[in-house]
Protein backbone atom coordinates (compact mmCIF):
# COMPACT_ATOMS: atom_id res chain seq x y z
CA UNK A 1 0.00 0.00 0.00
CA UNK A 2 1.31 3.48 -1.08
CA UNK A 3 1.83 5.95 1.64
CA UNK A 4 -0.96 8.18 0.21
CA UNK A 5 -3.21 5.41 0.23
CA UNK A 6 -2.36 4.84 4.11
CA UNK A 7 -3.02 8.62 4.52
CA UNK A 8 -6.44 8.57 2.95
CA UNK A 9 -7.51 5.31 5.23
CA UNK A 10 -6.00 7.27 8.04
CA UNK A 11 -7.59 10.65 8.16
CA UNK A 12 -11.05 8.40 6.84
CA UNK A 13 -10.22 6.12 10.65
CA UNK A 14 -10.16 9.92 12.30
CA UNK A 15 -13.31 10.71 10.70
CA UNK A 16 -14.95 8.21 12.34
CA UNK A 17 -13.64 8.81 16.07
CA UNK A 18 -14.31 12.09 15.76
CA UNK A 19 -17.92 11.15 14.61
CA UNK A 20 -18.63 8.43 16.90
CA UNK A 21 -17.24 10.83 20.35
CA UNK A 22 -18.13 13.90 19.75
CA UNK A 23 -20.90 14.45 17.12
CA UNK A 24 -21.03 18.28 18.56
CA UNK A 25 -17.79 18.83 16.98
CA UNK A 26 -17.54 16.51 13.99
CA UNK A 27 -21.11 18.40 12.86
CA UNK A 28 -19.34 21.92 13.52
CA UNK A 29 -15.89 20.47 11.22
CA UNK A 30 -18.12 19.99 8.22
CA UNK A 31 -18.31 23.63 8.10
CA UNK A 32 -14.99 23.96 6.99
CA UNK A 33 -12.89 22.62 3.13
CA UNK A 34 -12.24 19.48 3.03
CA UNK A 35 -8.13 19.51 3.44
CA UNK A 36 -8.55 22.11 6.79
CA UNK A 37 -11.71 19.08 7.66
CA UNK A 38 -9.55 16.05 7.46
CA UNK A 39 -6.72 17.87 9.16
CA UNK A 40 -8.85 18.98 12.26
CA UNK A 41 -10.36 15.17 12.69
CA UNK A 42 -6.57 14.09 13.04
CA UNK A 43 -6.11 16.38 15.71
CA UNK A 44 -9.81 15.56 17.70
CA UNK A 45 -8.49 11.79 17.42
CA UNK A 46 -5.05 12.63 18.85
CA UNK A 47 -6.42 14.57 21.74
CA UNK A 48 -8.80 11.25 22.17
CA UNK A 49 -5.78 9.10 22.17
CA UNK A 50 -4.59 11.33 24.93
CA UNK A 51 -7.84 11.02 27.03
CA UNK A 52 -7.91 6.64 26.36
CA UNK A 53 -4.18 6.96 27.61
CA UNK A 54 -5.76 7.70 31.05
CA UNK A 55 -9.12 6.77 31.58
CA UNK A 56 -8.65 2.72 32.39
CA UNK A 57 -8.20 1.65 35.57
CA UNK A 58 -4.71 0.97 35.61
CA UNK A 59 -1.99 2.73 37.86
CA UNK A 60 -1.07 6.27 37.65
CA UNK A 61 2.46 5.25 36.97
CA UNK A 62 1.23 3.26 33.83
CA UNK A 63 -0.96 5.75 32.74
CA UNK A 64 2.06 8.57 32.89
CA UNK A 65 4.11 5.48 30.84
CA UNK A 66 0.77 5.71 28.10
CA UNK A 67 1.08 9.21 27.55
CA UNK A 68 5.60 9.00 27.43
CA UNK A 69 4.31 6.88 24.67
CA UNK A 70 2.39 8.85 22.84
CA UNK A 71 5.00 11.84 23.17
CA UNK A 72 7.78 9.28 21.37
CA UNK A 73 4.88 8.15 18.77
CA UNK A 74 4.66 12.15 18.31
CA UNK A 75 8.31 13.02 18.13
CA UNK A 76 8.21 10.11 15.19
CA UNK A 77 5.38 11.60 13.64
CA UNK A 78 7.55 15.20 13.44
CA UNK A 79 10.36 13.14 12.62
CA UNK A 80 8.63 11.61 9.52
CA UNK A 81 9.09 8.13 11.16
CA UNK A 82 5.67 7.49 12.38
CA UNK A 83 3.96 3.78 12.17
CA UNK A 84 0.66 4.76 13.77
CA UNK A 85 -2.03 5.60 11.24
CA UNK A 86 -3.08 8.81 13.56
CA UNK A 87 0.52 9.73 13.91
CA UNK A 88 1.26 9.53 9.88
CA UNK A 89 -1.50 11.96 9.74
CA UNK A 90 -0.15 14.56 12.49
CA UNK A 91 2.93 14.44 10.35
CA UNK A 92 1.12 15.42 7.42
CA UNK A 93 -0.99 17.88 9.12
CA UNK A 94 2.24 18.89 10.60
CA UNK A 95 4.11 19.76 7.02
CA UNK A 96 0.71 20.95 5.61
CA UNK A 97 0.20 23.39 8.38
CA UNK A 98 3.10 24.39 10.14
CA UNK A 99 1.87 23.22 13.50
CA UNK A 100 4.39 23.65 16.07
CA UNK A 101 5.23 20.18 17.59
CA UNK A 102 4.67 22.15 21.17
CA UNK A 103 1.45 22.76 20.90
CA UNK A 104 0.94 19.01 20.78
CA UNK A 105 3.05 18.57 23.66
CA UNK A 106 1.16 20.83 25.62
CA UNK A 107 -2.06 18.67 25.11
CA UNK A 108 0.04 16.06 26.46
CA UNK A 109 1.14 17.93 29.98
CA UNK A 110 -2.88 19.14 30.08
CA UNK A 111 -4.13 15.54 30.21
CA UNK A 112 -0.81 14.50 32.24
CA UNK A 113 -1.74 17.43 35.08
CA UNK A 114 -5.06 15.52 35.64
CA UNK A 115 -2.95 12.63 36.70
CA UNK A 116 -1.29 14.78 39.41
CA UNK A 117 -3.06 17.66 40.32
CA UNK A 118 -7.13 17.97 41.30
CA UNK A 119 -7.02 21.12 43.20
CA UNK A 120 -6.36 24.70 42.18
CA UNK A 121 -5.06 27.56 44.63
CA UNK A 122 -6.27 30.68 42.37
CA UNK A 123 -7.53 31.26 39.01
CA UNK A 124 -4.12 31.81 37.43
CA UNK A 125 -3.21 28.16 38.04
CA UNK A 126 -6.74 26.97 36.74
CA UNK A 127 -5.47 29.58 33.61
CA UNK A 128 -2.69 27.45 32.87
CA UNK A 129 -4.44 24.07 32.73
CA UNK A 130 -7.37 25.52 30.55
CA UNK A 131 -4.61 26.82 27.99
CA UNK A 132 -2.97 23.49 28.29
CA UNK A 133 -6.22 21.64 27.49
CA UNK A 134 -8.59 24.12 25.57
CA UNK A 135 -6.21 27.12 24.47
CA UNK A 136 -3.47 25.12 22.75
CA UNK A 137 -6.05 22.94 20.86
CA UNK A 138 -7.59 26.61 19.33
CA UNK A 139 -3.92 27.32 18.73
CA UNK A 140 -3.67 24.30 16.24
CA UNK A 141 -6.88 24.94 15.03
CA UNK A 142 -5.98 28.29 13.50
CA UNK A 143 -2.93 26.89 11.95
CA UNK A 144 -5.23 24.68 10.29
CA UNK A 145 -7.87 26.82 9.60
CA UNK A 146 -5.45 29.65 8.40
CA UNK A 147 -5.68 33.62 10.03
CA UNK A 148 -4.12 37.05 8.47
CA UNK A 149 -2.34 38.13 12.11
CA UNK A 150 -1.29 37.23 15.34
CA UNK A 151 -3.70 38.78 17.04
CA UNK A 152 -5.83 35.57 15.98
CA UNK A 153 -3.68 33.83 18.81
CA UNK A 154 -5.19 35.92 21.39
CA UNK A 155 -8.79 35.51 21.01
CA UNK A 156 -8.01 31.59 20.35
CA UNK A 157 -6.79 31.28 23.77
CA UNK A 158 -9.27 33.66 24.98
CA UNK A 159 -12.12 31.27 23.22
CA UNK A 160 -10.41 28.31 24.88
CA UNK A 161 -10.37 29.37 28.27
CA UNK A 162 -14.48 30.37 27.80
CA UNK A 163 -15.00 26.88 26.97
CA UNK A 164 -13.09 25.30 29.32
CA UNK A 165 -14.31 26.99 32.08
CA UNK A 166 -17.88 26.73 30.55
CA UNK A 167 -16.99 22.84 31.12
CA UNK A 168 -15.83 23.13 34.66
CA UNK A 169 -18.68 24.90 35.98
CA UNK A 170 -21.06 22.27 34.01
CA UNK A 171 -19.47 18.95 35.49
CA UNK A 172 -18.33 20.40 39.24
CA UNK A 173 -20.60 16.95 40.61
CA UNK A 174 -18.93 14.87 37.73
CA UNK A 175 -15.50 15.91 38.77
CA UNK A 176 -16.21 15.76 42.20
CA UNK A 177 -16.88 12.11 41.79
CA UNK A 178 -13.10 11.67 40.63
CA UNK A 179 -12.00 14.25 43.70
CA UNK A 180 -11.48 16.92 40.90
CA UNK A 181 -12.34 20.36 41.97
CA UNK A 182 -11.00 23.08 39.60
CA UNK A 183 -13.05 26.24 41.14
CA UNK A 184 -10.42 28.09 42.53
CA UNK A 185 -9.71 27.51 46.21
CA UNK A 186 -9.26 31.55 47.13
CA UNK A 187 -12.22 31.73 45.08
CA UNK A 188 -14.53 29.59 47.20
CA UNK A 189 -12.91 30.80 50.29
CA UNK A 190 -14.23 34.43 49.16
CA UNK A 191 -17.30 33.32 48.90
CA UNK A 192 -17.30 31.43 52.10
CA UNK A 193 -18.17 28.08 50.26
CA UNK A 194 -16.44 25.59 51.25
CA UNK A 195 -15.28 21.77 49.81
CA UNK A 196 -17.55 20.12 52.14
CA UNK A 197 -20.57 22.02 51.37
CA UNK A 198 -19.52 21.36 47.58
CA UNK A 199 -19.59 17.64 48.54
CA UNK A 200 -22.59 17.98 50.26
CA UNK A 201 -24.58 19.94 47.15
CA UNK A 202 -25.70 23.12 49.19
CA UNK A 203 -27.24 24.99 46.91
CA UNK A 204 -27.22 28.46 49.06
CA UNK A 205 -26.89 32.00 48.31
CA UNK A 206 -22.61 31.59 48.88
CA UNK A 207 -22.81 28.91 46.24
CA UNK A 208 -25.04 31.30 43.61
CA UNK A 209 -22.91 34.20 44.64
CA UNK A 210 -19.43 31.86 43.82
CA UNK A 211 -21.13 30.75 40.51
CA UNK A 212 -22.73 34.52 39.14
CA UNK A 213 -18.50 35.31 39.60
CA UNK A 214 -17.76 31.86 37.64
CA UNK A 215 -19.73 32.87 34.79
CA UNK A 216 -19.20 36.19 34.74
CA UNK A 217 -15.76 35.90 34.15
CA UNK A 218 -16.51 33.15 31.40
CA UNK A 219 -18.67 35.23 29.15
CA UNK A 220 -16.21 38.18 29.26
CA UNK A 221 -13.56 35.50 28.06
CA UNK A 222 -16.51 34.53 25.11
CA UNK A 223 -16.64 38.46 24.59
CA UNK A 224 -12.88 38.16 23.47
CA UNK A 225 -13.08 35.12 22.20
CA UNK A 226 -15.55 35.61 20.11
CA UNK A 227 -13.14 38.18 17.90
CA UNK A 228 -11.69 35.22 16.66
CA UNK A 229 -13.53 34.81 13.61
CA UNK A 230 -13.16 38.00 11.96
CA UNK A 231 -9.33 37.05 11.42
CA UNK A 232 -10.06 33.94 9.67
CA UNK A 233 -10.75 33.26 5.83
CA UNK A 234 -14.60 33.16 5.18
CA UNK A 235 -14.82 29.35 4.71
CA UNK A 236 -13.17 28.94 8.34
CA UNK A 237 -15.58 31.06 10.03
CA UNK A 238 -18.40 29.22 10.88
CA UNK A 239 -16.42 26.12 12.89
CA UNK A 240 -15.48 28.62 15.91
CA UNK A 241 -18.59 30.42 15.62
CA UNK A 242 -20.46 27.42 16.20
CA UNK A 243 -18.17 25.75 18.68
CA UNK A 244 -18.51 28.88 20.64
CA UNK A 245 -22.07 29.08 20.04
CA UNK A 246 -22.89 25.85 21.78
CA UNK A 247 -20.83 26.50 24.93
CA UNK A 248 -21.83 30.14 25.78
CA UNK A 249 -25.38 28.11 25.40
CA UNK A 250 -25.00 25.64 28.18
CA UNK A 251 -22.61 28.60 30.13
CA UNK A 252 -26.11 30.44 29.64
CA UNK A 253 -28.62 27.31 30.65
CA UNK A 254 -26.86 27.13 33.70
CA UNK A 255 -27.35 31.17 34.86
CA UNK A 256 -31.16 30.52 33.95
CA UNK A 257 -31.52 27.10 36.06
CA UNK A 258 -30.19 29.24 38.84
CA UNK A 259 -26.78 27.38 39.26
CA UNK A 260 -28.44 24.05 40.02
CA UNK A 261 -25.67 22.03 38.60
CA UNK A 262 -26.24 19.65 41.77
CA UNK A 263 -29.28 17.70 39.96
CA UNK A 264 -29.48 19.32 36.18
CA UNK A 265 -27.07 17.92 33.24
CA UNK A 266 -27.02 20.73 30.93
CA UNK A 267 -27.23 19.72 27.84
CA UNK A 268 -28.59 21.06 24.24
CA UNK A 269 -31.07 19.23 22.59
CA UNK A 270 -30.62 18.62 18.81
CA UNK A 271 -32.86 21.06 17.52
CA UNK A 272 -30.99 23.71 19.49
CA UNK A 273 -27.53 22.56 18.05
CA UNK A 274 -28.86 22.98 14.39
CA UNK A 275 -29.99 26.44 15.22
CA UNK A 276 -26.60 27.29 16.55
CA UNK A 277 -24.91 25.72 13.45
CA UNK A 278 -27.44 27.52 10.94
CA UNK A 279 -26.58 31.11 12.79
CA UNK A 280 -23.07 30.23 12.34
CA UNK A 281 -23.39 29.51 9.09
CA UNK A 282 -24.98 32.22 7.93
CA UNK A 283 -22.87 35.17 10.67
CA UNK A 284 -19.92 33.82 8.99
CA UNK A 285 -20.66 35.64 6.05
CA UNK A 286 -21.48 39.16 8.35
CA UNK A 287 -18.60 41.79 8.15
CA UNK A 288 -18.09 42.63 11.59
CA UNK A 289 -20.01 39.94 12.98
CA UNK A 290 -18.89 39.93 16.39
CA UNK A 291 -20.53 43.19 17.08
CA UNK A 292 -24.13 42.25 16.12
CA UNK A 293 -23.75 39.34 19.46
CA UNK A 294 -23.39 41.47 21.92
Amino acid sequence: MTLDSKLKLAYKECGRITKKEAANFYYAFLTLPKHRRRAIYAVYAFCRYCDDAVDDQSSIDAKLDSLNLLREKLRLSYAGGAVDPLFLCLGDVAKQFDVPQEYFEDVLLGVESDLVKNRYQNFEELKQYCYKVASVVGLICIQIFGYRDDNAKTYAIDLGIAMQLTNILRDIQEDLLMDRIYLPQEETDQFNYSEEDLRNGLLNNQFKNLMMFQTGRALKYFESGFLLPSYLPIRSRACPIALGGMYRTVLERIETSNFDIFHNRITLTTAEKIRIMCIALIMSLVPNWARKLK
